[in-house]
């Protein structure tokens, strides 16, 4: 009996894995990021982001910000806090600019439709990225970035 509740678990996975592309094919494709690009040709290793959040449910939040570190200044509401959690990400292991992988095993879980564009350089390296909150791994992403990117429900 245990054999067989495994395996029909096994065999449901399965089915919702595969009929989740079809399911974002008929709402149409997201917007990829692009990968990172290398260092560009006389940058000075410096961070200057342009922030853009969308949707966020908060209209404070929502907006274009510029971000510069070292030192800290632009538009960004919280730029001093956002370059520390910057500062902070070369030690950790995940590079939260990097897209999810498509074959990543993300919980099913929606975390709202605030969506944010990330572009620019950091630390001399260029940046063009896209997030939302469509699964765990996405909304994960999201809050590694917190308070680069805003605090949403």
């Amino acid at each position: 009996m245990l054999r067989r509740l495994a395996l029909t678990a096994v065999v449901s996975l399965a089915a919702l894995s595969a009929a989740a592309p079809a399911a974002t094919a008929s709402a149409g494709p997201l917007p990829r990021p692009l990968l990172p690009l290398p260092l560009l040709q006389g940058d000075d290793g410096r961070t200057h982001l342009t922030v853009v959040i969308s949707g966020s449910g908060d209209p404070a939040a929502d907006g274009s910000y510029e971000l510069e570190c070292e030192p800290a200044g632009g538009s960004h509401p919280v730029a001093k806090q956002a370059c520390e959690r910057l500062a902070q990400l070369p030690g950790e292991s995940a590079d939260p600019f990097t897209p999810v992988s498509p074959d990543a095993m993300c919980t099913q879980q929606f975390g709202g439709p605030a969506t944010a564009r990330v572009t620019g350089s950091w630390r001399g390296r260029s940046i063009d990225a896209a997030f939302d909150r469509t699964n765990g791994c996405e909304i994960g992403r999201w809050n590694s970035l917190r308070p680069m990117l805003p605090n949403v429900r």
